[in-house]
């Protein structure tokens, strides 16, 4: 099997998935960060940028955690 199909095969896995989330979640950081320095600053373009990407992250999360339900209603052992 090659790198590339395995690389694909642990996106499509539970642990790929945390790992999304969490890398999505690390994401929020920045945003926070930059939400707090445009605030600072007054600066509402870039307040208005950092609401989107947080409602991005929002949505990316969600989805992922959509992902991992469907993951687990798929698994026989599950119930």
């Amino acid at each position: 099997m090659s790198a590339l199909k395995k690389a694909k095969g642990f996106k499509k896995s539970k642990p790929g998935t945390y790992l999304s989330i969490g890398t999505t979640l690390f994401g929020a950081v920045n945003v926070f960060k930059q939400a707090k320095k445009a605030r600072f600053e007054n600066d509402k373009l870039q307040l208005a940028d950092a609401v989107v990407s947080a409602a991005a992250i929002v949505t990316g999360v969600a989805l992922l955690a959509r992902e991992l339900k469907r993951m687990g209603d798929d698994d026989v052992l599950a119930d």
